[in-house]
């Protein structure tokens, strides 16, 4: 659901024109599309868009930042019967493209009055939404520093460099950009890919000696995490940043690829309950009388095994299919990657890493 656009009744499609269709790596071109609905394409830096072409959809991080009144996107080709091949094959500049509303939580909540250091973690096109996020941080937050980690295979393939570069001269110190390649040869630090091992390479030879205080280094500093790229990457980075000392809250991540199971390994154990009765609304239609005998798993889990169906995808906390108002009992929830802290305060939950803990629990999912 668009957060920015709650109660519009506009349909979520409308026709763009395509003013830019630049290629600017052998697998990767930019699209700018021109609008005039402000209000229907507000966006928060992290946001994504649909396209729509014949039926078939994907969705694209926006690459600017909400104060350029630009709304652009780079598609990479991944195969030759990719859909974005299609969309490369069959639009040109003055064609008219379908283009959903603004979605997404990979967000951040602005503080400009606040002197932040954040961290970038970006893997091949995984930079789209982590450019839009710096340059509206850096925009809006005068003392706020934001350090990039960016991994591609070669040189060539490196997205956006030329933005990079000029968002660097724009910034100075504020803005620091490191390359990793896995298929270059470059100094050891720079070469491979991002992993646990990397990150505390990174952590000890670049996050080290902090000049704003000369008694700590700038990993204690770090106040939010962002990451984008291959799943492998993301999970890896994640945890070495948790084992690391950041809060699970402060690590954010998007996910371009279908990934299942969970990022963080479980820590908490709950006291057991069984013989747990549950009902839940859906679609107006209402259900009770199943109980969970054993409670083993997550509650998700533990009725789609009875052979009913709910709403699902991730299974993981991220994409908030599975969310619905807990009218009645007790949980707790071992992952939450979607859910804002109002959300929560008005009783909603993510079944899908909800454990149970009261002998009874009513859910509504309409």
């Amino acid at each position: 659901m668009n957060e920015l656009n709650p109660k519009t009744k506009t349909p979520e499609f409308k026709g763009l024109k395509i003013i830019k269709k630049e290629e600017i790596t052998k697998n990767a071109f930019l699209l700018a599309l021109e609008y005039e609905d402000k209000e229907h394409f507000c966006f928060k830096s992290g946001q994504y868009v649909k396209l729509r072409h014949e039926g078939e959809m994907n969705d694209y991080s926006i690459i600017n930042a909400p104060y350029e009144g630009k709304l652009e996107l780079v598609l990479k080709i991944h195969s030759p019967q990719s859909f974005t091949q299609k969309i490369f094959n069959h639009y040109s500049v003055g064609d008219i493209i379908e283009v959903s509303a603004p979605k997404g939580r990979f967000t951040l909540a602005d503080k400009p009055s606040e002197k932040r250091t954040i961290l970038g973690y970006a893997g091949g096109v995984g930079i789209t939404p982590i450019i839009s996020h710096l340059k509206h941080i850096l925009h809006t937050e005068k003392g706020t520093r934001f350090y990039l980690f960016y991994s591609n295979k070669t040189k060539s393939e490196v997205i956006l460099k030329e933005e990079l570069e000029a968002l660097e001269q724009l910034y100075g110190d504020r803005l620091q950009v490191y390359y990793f390649y896995t298929q270059e040869d470059a100094n050891a630090l720079f070469s491979g890919r991002i992993d646990r091992h990397k990150m505390n390479l990174i952590i000890n030879q670049i996050l080290h000696l902090d000049e704003d205080d000369e008694e700590s280094t700038i990993w204690d500093a770090v106040d939010e995490i962002l990451i984008c790229g291959p799943a492998e990457m993301i999970k890896e980075v994640a945890i070495g940043s948790y084992e690391n000392g950041i809060r699970k809250k402060n690590i954010h991540f998007e996910f371009f690829d279908t990934y299942e199971g969970t990022i963080f390994p479980e820590e908490e154990t709950f006291p057991k309950v069984e013989n747990i009765k549950v009902e839940w609304k859906i679609d107006g239609n209402s259900f009770s009388g199943v109980v969970l005998e054993n409670n083993n798993g997550k509650l998700l889990q533990q009725i789609l095994d009875k052979g009913y169906r709910l709403p699902y995808s991730c299974k993981s906390g991220r994409c908030g299919a599975c969310r619905c108002m807990l009218e009645e009992g007790e949980v707790e929830m071992t992952e939450n990657e979607y859910l804002t802290d109002k959300e929560l305060s008005q009783g909603k939950i993510l079944t899908c890493t909800s454990v149970v803990l009261s002998d009874k629990i009513k859910l509504n999912f309409d």
